[in-house]
């Protein structure tokens, strides 16, 4: 529970704060938020960067999980972003979390004026677009819960996402929404959230039952919309998407029930429910979040963090750590487990994996149904916001600085701009002597390790044709030559550049995929000639080199599951 409280006061604080505003925020003792630090360091979940603790791209696994238990993002994004470009405004996906509602998808437009809103941001119904559609489904006890709230929190203090309450409403007016929503299947919000932002939601309904999975919402500026406008102009294709939408649900519903009713073929009509039943226990490969170079197994969850323990004593919080895994032992095709299931793809005793649920459904992070439990939107709140934003340069530069500290030399992402790389993140160690190039810089991309990489991941046709200068006497000008050149590049997976772009300088560069494996930049160590020899550069430079390429890679994959992550 503390460990969580940590989680949330970082999410709160944009994911960065220092070890004493922690000690503040959070009421605990010093003692208490070092070894709670000290124990989501050795997850990956946060960097210690001098006296501030900042969350890391892998904590992101845990709101993937619960996004990928949901399913909703993967089914339903495309016609998201596909109805975004069409109308070329922004739309977003939301799900109801008790009184709020939680952002599950964004398909934003870029413009001057644009939206903040992130994936797994929390805002308050009652002003919002989806609130009164979701609260058209409120037990009693919800509409209390949800007065409490209003009568403790009149500003919205509670909901760092938005702006504080400039106005007070009374709650007749959201109960009127609720009631016109009910009637319509539709609801506005007319500058609700702050002045000038208008949207149109519309609920997408499960089949069968009739209830809403989730609301799909076009958001607009008064610049370009009125609510009135954005309702008569907009609504009717976003109903025509959310019955896309709908039917997508059944498919995938249908699809669902044919591969229960194979299985139960397979298995000689044996029920898939009871101990030991439902989905196969846990995602191949183990839990993810056990860190790199952990043991790859479920069952070498336990020992990992029992060597933890061992290793860092006091300063190892294990049951903080068995617990936030058991979140992740949730995902694609694993939204209910049981306790069983729980334990056996955690590799916990079922004793551990009990105490874990119960703290976590206590907190609000996961619902008991019967003898199941599923994650709830909560879970987005354990720094997917903040993350959310993250951009590769931020995800390479705690790596490229480690790289640079190691080898004591400069190390460099850059993507390709044309026929040019333009450098996107940089550390350069303190030298006399030093590769002297700057963050948005840009070189001919055929004379450098960097733009070789990339340009070999390239189909020939797709191959810029830059004018082949010569920057130095030993630069490939030839094209057939650097055609040549790229294809043992491809084939290397490496690019050494040896006195081309300037004279004394030699780098060594690979690529840095994304999740469908395709180059989307590269990271190159840089250094004077005298320093290493070529044979060198590959025997030193380059495991280290792949070795930080492939931790880039493992950050940019968890934060590029449900997320479109800015190469710049």
């Amino acid at each position: 529970m503390r460990g969580i409280t940590v989680l949330r006061r970082l999410t709160e604080a944009g994911g960065t704060s220092s070890l004493s505003g922690l000690e503040r925020s959070t009421g605990l003792a010093r003692s208490t938020v070092d070894r709670i630090a000290a124990t989501l360091a050795r997850m990956g979940y946060v960097r210690l960067d001098g006296r501030d603790v900042v969350l890391a791209p892998r904590l992101m696994e845990l709101g993937n999980a619960y996004l990928a238990a949901l399913r909703l993002p993967r089914l339903l994004g495309a016609r998201a972003d596909a109805l975004a470009d069409e109308l070329d405004e922004s739309v977003s996906l939301a799900v109801g979390d008790r009184d709020g509602i939680r952002f599950i998808h964004q398909a934003t437009r870029r413009r001057a004026m644009s939206l903040s809103f992130r994936i797994g941001d929390l805002l308050p119904v009652e002003r919002t677009a989806p609130g009164p559609l979701f609260a058209t489904e409120w037990l009693p006890e919800d509409w209390a819960r949800w007065r409490e709230r209003r009568a403790a929190d009149p500003g919205d203090r509670g909901f760092p996402a938005v702006p504080a309450r400039e106005r007070a409403t009374r709650d007749e007016e959201f109960e009127e929404r609720t009631r016109q929503a009910r009637r319509r299947g539709w609801a506005l919000d007319d500058q609700l959230i702050e002045p000038g932002l208008v949207a149109v939601s519309v609920p997408v309904r499960e089949h069968g039952t009739g209830r809403i999975a989730c609301v799909v919402s076009v958001v607009s500026h008064t610049s370009r919309h009125t609510a009135s406008s954005l309702r008569d102009t907009l609504l009717p294709r976003l109903r025509a998407t959310v019955r896309a939408m709908e039917r997508e649900l059944r498919a995938d519903l249908d699809e669902d029930a044919g591969s229960v009713g194979d299985m139960g073929e397979a298995l000689g009509g044996e029920s898939s429910g009871g101990p030991g039943g439902g989905p196969s226990g846990g995602p191949s490969g183990g839990p993810a979040g056990v860190p790199a170079g952990a043991p790859a197994t479920p069952s070498g969850l336990a020992l990992w963090t029992g060597a933890s323990k061992q290793e860092l004593g006091r300063e190892f919080v294990e049951s903080l750590a068995r617990g936030l895994t058991v979140l992740t032992s949730f995902g694609e095709g694993r939204a209910e487990l049981t306790l069983t299931e729980v334990a056996r793809a955690t590799g916990l005793a079922r004793a551990t994996a009990r105490r874990a649920l119960i703290t976590l459904e206590h907190l609000g992070y996961v619902g008991a149904h019967g003898r199941t439990f599923r994650l709830t939107p909560r879970v987005l709140a354990l720094g997917f916001p903040p993350l959310s934003h993250t951009t590769l340069p931020q995800i390479a530069a705690p790596h490229l600085a480690e790289l640079a500290r190691r080898l004591h030399e400069s190390a460099s992402l850059a993507v390709l701009a044309g026929d040019e790389i333009q450098y996107t993140a940089r550390v350069a160690p303190t030298r006399i002597m030093s590769v002297n190039v700057t963050v948005g810089g840009r070189l001919p991309a055929y004379a450098t390790s960097l733009g070789r990489v990339m340009l070999a991941d390239l189909a020939p046709d797709e191959r810029p044709a830059p004018d082949l200068r010569a920057p130095t006497s030993r630069t490939v000008t030839d094209p057939q030559a650097l055609t040549a050149v790229l294809d043992r590049v491809r084939e290397d997976g490496y690019a050494l550049v040896d006195e081309e772009l300037e004279e004394g300088l030699r780098s060594v560069a690979v690529p840095v995929r994304d999740r469908t494996g395709m180059v989307v930049a590269a990271v190159n160590v840089a250094m004077h000639s005298s320093r290493r020899t070529p044979e060198q550069c590959v025997r030193e430079v380059l495991p280290e080199l792949r070795a930080t390429a492939s931790a880039i890679e493992a950050d940019l994959h968890v934060a590029g599951r449900f997320t479109r992550v800015p190469p710049a």
